[in-house]
């Protein structure tokens, strides 16, 4: 077998070398949440775990549209979700969890009824496949005559 410790070949560390140093913060349970399109734009719904790289601060606020909403409320929702993996016992943050949820149903409902599913496994309709029947979004034309 050979030696490659004398080789000075890449990707052989030292016995004991340390491959980083993680940092958690800590997160206290019931703290105050960004609104769901704020917590987007941050890329967090909480304010203690908003620490931006080397002081950049994304402020750039997304347009109003339901696909933005949507966007943002999945965000929440699948947030608000890892939160509460550690900590089950926050009744406020499952309430807010429950509102999100509902409200991004809802808004998926009224986004398929206007452009159709955004999913391919919400395709299937009174048994008829309808992934491609629908103006794509970048079919600018088909789409406005809707």
């Amino acid at each position: 077998m050979e030696d490659r410790t004398n080789r000075g070949c890449c990707g052989i560390l030292p016995a004991k070398a340390p491959l980083a140093n993680p940092y958690v913060p800590d997160q206290p349970q019931g703290q105050e949440q960004y609104a769901a399109k704020t917590g987007l734009i941050r890329g967090t719904l909480f304010p203690c775990l908003d620490l931006p790289f080397l002081g950049m601060v994304n402020t750039e606020e997304k347009s109003d549209t339901l696909m933005h909403q949507l966007q943002a409320l999945g965000f929440a929702v699948q947030e608000l979700g890892l939160y509460l993996d550690t900590h089950g016992q926050d009744e406020e943050a499952a309430e807010l969890f429950r509102q999100y949820s509902e409200l991004y149903e809802s808004g998926m409902a009224k986004y398929q009824s206007q452009a159709g599913p955004l999913f391919q496994k919400q395709a299937v309709q009174d048994g008829v496949y309808t992934w491609n029947h629908s103006p794509w979004p970048w079919e600018y034309q088909a789409n406005e005559e809707d």
